[in-house]
């Protein structure tokens, strides 16, 4: 049995779970900007009340590692830091964009074609991959500049989705056939439960002493000749 608490604090999105075995038992999120300082360890408290669970029942802490915010992937990484030394458990960290793409196909199993999440940075910046599945990854994270010629090369062969709080500016400017476009927020901690179940059972686990954020902060400036 894993009792798993999740995190997600990477956008303006504070979400909290609470999984057993892989499947989210108990949630608590808001999507507002800076109230993860005052609300992260309310959400905690509720949803280990919501699903009347003690700390002590805790097998291990997972976060969405980043990309993101700067400020919240900070708050949410000390938090579960601060959890696993106090409880003795291990730390679990998933790609931010990983969680994205799991939420996603988790709402659209039909879809099939590539699922590009997309965090906004600033102005036409975002932190951005390319997944066929949510442990298939065919572009890795990076930091990327948007035109009208970004995922061109993907685009011309089959459909991708864009998704993620970087997808309208993109929107803005992409009007290939092959491109389509969902704002949902696919920012939650629910998301991470079959992903983090799967690395506990193959303990998968973060250094808790020395683990920190994944920060992205160099961009890549896309080109005609050579494009993400």
């Amino acid at each position: 049995m894993a009792l798993i608490l999740q995190i997600e604090t990477s956008t303006t999105v504070c979400s909290v779970a609470l999984s057993e075995n892989g499947k989210c038992i108990a949630l608590k999120e808001l999507n507002e900007r800076n109230i993860h300082a005052s609300s992260i360890t309310v959400f905690i408290e509720e949803v280990m009340k919501i699903a009347n669970r003690k700390y002590a029942e805790l097998n291990a802490v997972s976060i969405a590692m980043g990309p993101g915010s700067y400020t919240g992937l900070r708050i949410g990484v000390s938090t579960a830091k601060g959890l696993c030394y106090a409880l003795n458990i291990p730390l679990i960290a998933i790609n931010t964009l990983e969680m994205m793409v799991e939420g996603y196909l988790t709402e659209n199993k039909n879809f099939d074609g590539l699922v590009v999440p997309m965090l906004d940075a600033r102005r036409m910046e975002v932190f951005a991959g390319v997944w066929k599945n949510a442990t298939t990854v065919i572009a890795p994270t990076a930091a990327v500049l948007l035109d009208e010629n970004t995922f061109e090369n993907y685009l011309n062969n089959q459909k991708l989705v864009f998704i993620g709080d970087g997808a309208p500016k993109f929107f803005e400017v992409m009007k290939h056939e092959n491109a389509k476009f969902d704002f949902k927020n696919y920012n939650s901690a629910a998301y991470l439960s079959s992903l983090a179940y799967q690395k506990f059972n193959d303990s998968k686990f973060e250094d808790v002493a020395y683990f920190e954020p994944f920060y992205l902060k160099d961009f890549m400036v896309t080109t005609p000749k050579k494009k993400l």
